[in-house]
């Protein structure tokens, strides 16, 4: 899957990953961070919480762990991370993802 050219126009993010393992593309208003994760290699996050996320795999695979019990998602799969909860997460290389952050500044944009 490729992300039309008109979305790969968009800003990328200020993540604490380099390019060549996640690309990002962002949408933000005053509600909320839309933001689309390319994955070239394999990520791994450890245990964190933030503001409440929605995100839906487009394709490849996500782990997300909670209170130690794993669920992996693949496309069409969604999750819905209410504010607060403790989660780690690992992503497969080739992975896309549409993520909804109801921090609109979760993330400074990069232009």
């Amino acid at each position: 899957m490729k992300l039309p050219d008109f979305l790969m126009t968009l800003p990328a993010l200020d993540i604490p990953f380099p390019d060549d393992v996640v690309e990002s593309r962002a949408m933000r208003t005053e509600d909320a961070l839309l933001v689309f994760f390319i994955f070239h290699k394999d990520a791994e996050l450890p245990a964190h919480s933030h503001g409440a996320q929605w995100g839906s795999v487009l394709q490849g695979e996500i782990q997300l762990t909670i209170d130690g019990k794993t669920t992996t998602y693949r496309q069409g799969d969604s999750y819905d991370l209410p504010a607060g909860v403790v989660h780690a997460v690992k992503v497969a290389a080739g992975t896309i993802a549409l993520d909804t952050f109801e921090e609109p500044d979760r993330y400074a944009l990069r232009r």
